[in-house]
């Protein structure tokens, strides 16, 4: 299993989630208000505002925070945001590609850099790891969508190149530029999913041991605890064993 889905499900399972909901929240809001300053106002008439929202809708994010964060754009008072990518190498060698969504560029990577010192790592230039990813479509559903055999026939037809399923629901992955067409498909085929969005993807994974992985999640922890960080690409992957153990702890 990949190094990003498993810290998802890790910090899933702790439930972390919860305990971060307000900076979720906020994050979020950012998004929404960014797709809809860079478009349409209208998530219909906008892919990418109605992807945020459709996000923010997937984690119960309420309407009236929703409504604001897509007025906020049109207001004389919004921020103006710049998209960062920021590249590097963690503990272990593993790459990352760190997502924000700054309104100052030099404050979130001295935030960025610093996080990658403290653990051993090193944040290097753009391009530096990105060409070892491919820019993805992701799509997921929750286990109640259907069985893995149901998901698969569904994702086939809907031109998706790959779909991962396990206990907790269905991750599907098509072409960048293909994310709009296949979840529409798929929407018609298996109604709303959970999440929608753009993802990186590494090629190929870092085999890592427990001590590693403690690092390298401690790392991404620090990253995505930052208010400017919107998402955290990793490239490690451990056994099933350590998995389990780092669920549990």
């Amino acid at each position: 299993m990949a190094g990003h889905s498993q810290f998802k499900n890790i910090m899933h399972r702790k439930g972390r989630q919860d305990a971060v909901r307000s900076k979720m929240f906020s994050k979020l809001a950012r998004e929404i208000t960014v797709a809809a300053k860079a478009g349409l106002p209208d998530p219909a008439m906008n892919p990418r505002l109605r992807l945020a929202v459709q996000n923010a809708k997937a984690v119960s994010m309420p309407k009236d925070n929703i409504a604001r964060a897509i007025a906020k754009a049109s207001g004389g008072d919004a921020d103006n945001y710049e998209e960062v990518r920021y590249e590097g190498y963690g503990p272990g060698g593993v790459a990352l590609i760190v997502e924000a969504l700054t309104d100052n560029r030099n404050r979130t990577a001295a935030n960025v850099r610093a996080a990658f010192t403290k653990a051993g790592g090193a944040l290097g230039e753009t391009g530096s790891v990105s060409f070892m990813w491919d820019r993805a479509g992701e799509i997921y559903y929750p286990a109640a969508a259907g069985d893995a055999d149901k998901l698969m026939e569904a994702a086939i037809e809907a031109g998706a190149e790959d779909v991962q399923s396990d206990e907790d629901g269905h991750t599907i992955y098509c072409a960048f530029e293909d994310i709009g067409d296949v979840s529409s498909a798929l929407e018609s085929a298996l109604g709303e999913a959970e999440s929608v969005k753009t993802v990186w993807r590494p090629q190929t994974n870092v085999p890592v041991d427990e001590d590693r992985a403690q690092s390298i999640l401690k790392l991404v922890n620090t990253l995505e605890d930052d208010d400017d960080v919107q998402n955290v690409y990793v490239n490690f992957e451990v056994d099933e064993a350590t998995m389990a153990k780092l669920s549990a702890a």
